[in-house]
């Protein structure tokens, strides 16, 4: 049974730093495109960033390169998200995902098949 847990969100004060990490089990991990998207409250979920299985391709939405970097580890079968310079625009609920196949545009929920539980971010002004 696929399962994503993410985990490493927290209060933090704008210009700070957290790092996110989401541990997959269940699955052959080198063959998943990870992912972190997020939603603030009344929003939609957005995409954030995407790796690729292979770890040698990063994307990232405009309103975080530069600040946010997405990393994988194949060993422990987790993907990380390094947030800096955090602004109160990235407080949201922040969930790491599973893609398999490239049916869809790297930016789509609609591609992503596994999904964590989700982790809450705030950025304190």
């Amino acid at each position: 049974q696929p399962r994503l847990v993410d985990s490493g969100g927290g209060l933090v004060e704008a210009g700070g730093s957290l790092r996110l990490s989401c541990v997959a089990s269940g699955v052959t991990f080198s063959r998943y495109d990870m992912g972190w998207f997020r939603q603030a409250p009344g929003q939609e979920r957005e995409f954030v960033a995407t790796i690729s299985g292979s770890g040698s391709a990063t994307y990232y939405t405009n309103s975080v390169k530069g600040r946010f970097t997405i990393s994988r580890d194949s060993a422990k079968n987790t993907v990380y998200l390094q947030m800096n310079s955090l602004k109160p625009d990235d407080m949201a609920v922040y969930y790491c995902a599973a893609r398999r196949a490239a049916s869809y545009p790297i930016a789509s929920r609609a591609g992503y098949n596994y999904w964590g539980q989700g982790t809450q971010v705030t950025v304190s002004s």
